[in-house]
């Protein structure tokens, strides 16, 4: 059986295309929102079957709405050291992050961390855009096996252990909703046998930054690319060359990737 032809300007849009239609290019455009600092913690265990990661699913009412995510939130004034919210230094930067992290896993979880143990490996900004937009501060930390979830079924109303790739496929047959960190989270999680390894890979590699750019292709679909693509300095997807994207089709995403490894 072949597909149906679309139909013209039929839309193409993934529905957890996370970014908006308006498209904006600088943090000083008119209408664009001002980012929103915060930080999440992507918690592995090594299950019977292999590493595991938490996700746990947000009440639809609420911001990420239905999506599944790892534990996290936004970054208070008072996760700051003391007198340094105003003015924070990148180290102060770190340990509200790591604060925030702490604080919302237990909020969110029921699950007491100690984040001298986080490794921070991401910092995901979206697009400038008029939509409520988070740069996430994205840590990584392996805890017992054990430990007991519990979640308050009011922000949050269903937690799992996954196997990343598992978490992908679901979301490819359309069983969850993932946003684009999270899934390319997933991705590289998904080629690591256990989270030592994954962690002690982590340890060695700078922070990966991630400032996103979203624009659609002449196929319809809209692209998330990022730095060493070769669209990602003219805005233009269609732009041969080296790739670093997430193609957001509405038929599932894909993820392409040669310029950068974990």
């Amino acid at each position: 059986m072949t597909d149906k032809p679309k139909a013209p300007g039929a839309s193409t849009e993934h529905k957890n295309d996370m970014y908006g239609n308006v498209e904006m290019r600088s943090e000083s455009d008119p209408g664009v929102s001002a980012l929103i600092p915060s930080a999440t913690v992507v918690l592995l265990r090594d299950g019977a079957d292999g590493m595991e990661v938490l996700m746990l699913r947000k009440n639809s009412k609420i911001t990420f709405g239905g999506m599944w995510v790892f534990p996290g939130g936004k970054i208070d004034p008072q996760d700051y050291p003391k007198g340094s919210d105003a003015d924070p230094s990148e180290a102060d930067r770190d340990a509200a992050a790591r604060q925030a992290a702490v604080r919302e896993t237990q909020e969110e979880a029921g699950l007491k961390l100690d984040a001298q143990g986080f490794v921070w490996f991401a910092r995901w900004t979206p697009p400038p855009g008029p939509q409520k937009r988070f740069t996430t501060w994205f840590f990584a930390a392996q805890i017992a096996g054990d430990d007991a979830i519990s979640i308050d079924d009011g922000e949050i109303k269903e937690h799992a252990w996954l196997k990343p790739a598992e978490a992908l496929q679901r979301h490819s047959a359309g069983e969850i909703d993932l946003v684009p960190p999270t899934w390319v989270t997933l991705h590289y999680l998904s080629c690591y046998p256990n989270g030592d390894a994954m962690l002690e890979r982590m340890a060695k590699e700078p922070a990966k930054i991630y400032s996103t750019r979203v624009v659609k292709a002449q196929d319809g679909n809209r692209v998330a690319m990022w730095e060493g693509d070769a669209g990602y300095d003219v805005w233009l997807p269609d732009t041969a060359g080296a790739r670093h994207r997430l193609v957001m089709a509405k038929g599932g995403f894909k993820f392409e990737n040669d310029v950068e490894t974990y």
